[in-house]
């Protein structure tokens, strides 16, 4: 028995560990509107702290996107910053990927996950710096392009289902560097194609277990308040100064991935 308005201490460890996952979303889905991404280079991480294994923490990442898109996706399609032709492309291509990389994520080492996953962020970080950033670049959209996109969303989804990443991490820079698109438009057609993928790959990981659904709803829904107001930052701000602000964030993010996994040894 316990006294009435006083949590027992099987469930004050409960509501603590949504809470968490209510601030992690708070923080994921700012980024997500302020650089176009899922949030997943946050999230994964984050729930790795938090006791989850990389199977489970990239699954849960991946469920976690998808109504953090969506949002993203109003707001930025609101704004008429979504290549809507390209952003089909792409999303085709993802959902072919997002399967392979559910198949994947079932059959690979969790130490060969965590360190593609340290290996993948490295890369990223060093991606964004491929191309000059511009605010006013659009996507020339032919046979060809289509073509191209298509080939890249099918890479994105074999990551986004390993990783637990929703794919904007490459798809930005991909679309500034090889089909000329601005900033803006690349962020938000990154977050339209990130929906479908999203959605296939949650539906893979739940298949092999390797999903915490509640987890996820926690972590998107909170995301979907505070990514509005990342759109607002990355409208306001240039698109170096973006890159910049991302770029510490994610050697950051290494740092700590690596001092953790130093500690664990």
């Amino acid at each position: 028995m316990t006294r009435l308005g006083t949590a027992s201490p099987s469930t004050a460890p409960r509501r603590a560990h949504v809470a968490t996952l209510v601030a992690l979303g708070l923080v994921a889905g700012y980024l997500s509107g302020l650089f176009g991404v899922g949030g997943g280079i946050i999230v994964v991480p984050a729930l790795l702290a938090l006791g989850y294994d990389q199977r489970r923490a990239a699954g849960t990442s991946v469920a976690a996107i998808l109504p953090t898109s969506i949002v993203g996706t109003v707001a930025y399609g609101l704004a008429g910053h979504v290549d809507w032709i390209a952003g089909i492309a792409l999303a085709v291509g993802v959902i072919v990927g997002a399967q392979i990389g559910s198949f994947l994520l079932a059959r690979l080492s969790r130490s060969a996950l965590f360190w593609s996953f340290l290996v993948f962020l490295v890369f990223s970080a060093a991606s964004l710096w491929f191309s000059v950033p511009s605010r006013d670049g659009a996507i020339d959209i032919t046979a060809w392009t289509i073509s191209g996109l298509a080939l890249a969303g099918v890479i994105t989804g074999i990551l986004s289902g390993v990783l637990g990443v929703g794919g904007g991490i490459i798809v930005v820079p991909a679309l500034m560097f090889f089909f000329g698109a601005g900033d803006l438009i690349a962020k938000g057609t990154s977050l339209f194609m990130m929906i479908p993928g999203s959605l296939s790959g949650t539906i893979g990981n739940a298949r092999r277990r390797n999903v915490d659904v509640r987890g996820g709803l926690c972590v998107g829904v909170a995301a979907c308040v505070a990514s509005p107001l990342g759109l607002l930052t990355a409208s306001a701000i240039t698109p170096l100064a973006s890159n910049i602000v991302f770029s510490a964030l994610l050697a950051a993010i290494i740092v700590q991935l690596v001092v953790r996994n130093l500690r664990r040894r």
